[in-house]
Order: C-alpha cells, then sequence, then structure tokens
C-alpha cells in the first residue's frame, strides 16, 4: 500500500470519531465563547452584542462568586483528602492476602455506583429528620443532632465526605497498580542500608509514584470542579447558597432562569479556570519529573 493511500484510509477510520467530537465538543464550545458576549435569553427578542457585561456580572454577582469559590474549595479539598487516604490505603494494601483482597474490594465498590445513588443513600442518611440514620447514631451514643446538610456551615463538607468514600477506592487501585511496577530490589537495597518505613516510603515509593499521583490529582481536580450530581441531589445548592457551584449555577441560569449567555459566560469562566489549574498543575509534576530524573 503506497503512503497516499494509507494516510486515506487512516483519514477515513480517524473521521467518525473526529466529525463527533468536532460537533458534540468544539462546536458547542466555540457557539458558548460567542454566545456569552450577547444578550441571548428567553427573554430577549433580539440578540445583540453586549461586550463583556455578561463577565462583569458575574463577578459582582454574590451567588456566581459563591458558587466559584465553592467549587474551587471543595476541589481542592476533595483531591487532597481523596489521595491521602488513596496513597495510604494502597501501601497498607499492596500485599497477597485474603483479608488485603476483600478490603480493596470493599474500598472500591461505592465506585462503581452512579453518583446519584450515593447522592440518594446519603442524603437519607444525613436527613435531619427523625429517620436520620447518621443521627439515630449520634442520639444512641448521647450526642445532639446535627443537621448535617441544612447548616450552610457544614453542607458543602458533607457532601464532600460522601464523594471521598465514593471515589478514594477509584484512586487507591490506581496507586497499587503503580506500586505492583516498582523493582523490589530498590526496597532490598534500602533494608540493607538500614533504612526505615518511614525513610522508604519518602525515597522510594513516593518519587515513583509520579505517574499515578499526576493522574490522581488532575483527574480529581478537574473532576471536583465539574460536581454537580452530588450536590443537586443532596442540597439542591442550598441551604440558601451555601452549596451552590459552578456546574449548579449553570444549570440553574442557562435552563430554570432563561438567561442562557450568562450561563454561557460563567461557562467560559468555567473553562479558564479548568485550563489554568490543569496547566499548572502540568508544570508542577513536569518539574517534579525532571527532579526524580534527575
Amino acid at each position: 500500500m503506497n503512503t497516499k493511500k494509507r494516510d486515506r484510509v487512516y483519514f477515513w477510520m480517524i473521521f467518525p470519531a473526529f466529525a463527533g467530537f468536532t460537533v458534540l465538543y468544539l462546536l458547542p464550545t466555540a457557539m458558548s465563547f460567542l454566545y456569552s458576549l450577547t444578550n441571548w435569553s428567553v427573554y430577549n427578542a433580539q440578540l445583540r452584542f453586549v461586550g463583556l457585561r455578561n463577565f462583569q456580572k458575574i463577578f459582582t454577582d454574590v451567588k456566581t462568586v459563591a458558587a466559584l469559590v465553592h467549587s474551587i474549595k471543595y476541589a481542592i479539598l476533595i483531591t487532597i483528602c481523596q489521595n491521602v487516604l488513596a496513597v495510604l490505603l494502597a501501601v497498607l494494601l499492596n500485599r497477597k492476602s485474603r483479608a488485603a483482597n476483600f478490603v480493596k474490594s470493599v474500598t472500591f465498590l461505592p465506585a462503581v455506583l452512579s453518583i446519584m445513588v450515593v447522592g440518594y443513600l446519603f442524603q437519607y442518611i444525613m436527613t435531619s429528620a427523625d429517620g436520620g440514620l447518621l443521627n439515630r447514631i449520634i442520639e444512641w451514643f448521647g450526642g445532639k443532632p446535627v443537621n448535617w446538610l441544612g447548616d450552610a456551615d457544614i453542607a458543602l463538607y458533607s457532601v464532600l465526605i460522601t464523594q471521598v468514600w465514593q471515589w478514594t477506592g477509584w484512586s487507591m487501585v490506581i496507586y497499587i497498580a503503580n506500586l505492583k511496577s516498582i523493582d523490589a530490589s530498590l526496597y532490598e537495597a534500602a533494608d540493607m542500608d538500614g533504612a526505615g518505613s518511614v525513610q522508604k516510603f519518602f525515597r522510594i515509593t513516593l518519587p515513583l509514584l509520579y505517574p499515578a499521583i499526576s493522574f490522581n490529582i488532575l483527574m480529581s481536580l478537574i473532576g471536583g470542579m465539574k460536581m454537580f450530581d452530588a450536590v443537586f441531589v443532596m442540597t439542591k445548592g442550598g441551604p440558601g447558597y451555601a452549596t451552590e457551584t459552578i456546574m449548579t449555577t449553570v444549570i440553574r441560569e442557562g435552563f430554570s432562569s432563561g438567561r442562557n449567555a450568562y450561563a454561557c459566560a460563567f461557562s467560559v469562566v468555567f473553562f479558564i479556570v479548568v485550563f489554568l489549574f490543569s496547566q499548572t498543575l502540568t508544570y508542577v509534576f513536569n518539574r517534579w519529573e525532571e527532579a526524580i530524573r534527575a
């Protein structure tokens, strides 16, 4: 097969995927950028250019600023909690035993469930009504019931706990797979040099977990920024707007309130924030990889 014919075959093989990516992602993204500069709304019959007015409203609206802050806070906290717990579990369970395999299976099981299912489950567990399982346990030990989802100070953290519980096992499996690829002779050499468990962890295990750490942190951060399902199911963004996130605000403004251009502008802000976070992390991880190889 000559080069031109081979290139044509390759082109037609990737064309369906590229066409779908263009129609379902690139085109809507470009349209969102364009519509964010207009007055597009169900209340406006005529579409006209308004410049950066929608973006100015975003940073003067208390609700949208709160949603942006909550999303960033949530993404950072879930990334730290999920990955710290996952690394510790991976190191502890990286052994061949029936007990370890059982614990790994139980820890990974929540990741198989739908986020909506987990949200409804914990909504029942954390409810402040009489049937709330968690509050009944607290009362049984003599404590006072807590309004887990109705208290503005702790509602976001209550949602965070459910997602850490659901996704820590998923990250743990990736860390265990990375641990299996570390050469055992490195630990044997460290033992001969008299290194302790803590020294081996920070000098061998943690640096060589770079591939899994970089992947998990990036995915956790982006997933945290996109959080919608659990918040929508458990709190609907309340109480007040204590658990509003970028995605709940975009959905509310775009579909419920009919302020389509405003929602597009907030989506553009979301895109920029995620892009900056991902680029910063990529730069940091690249520098870390260079330091490890050096």
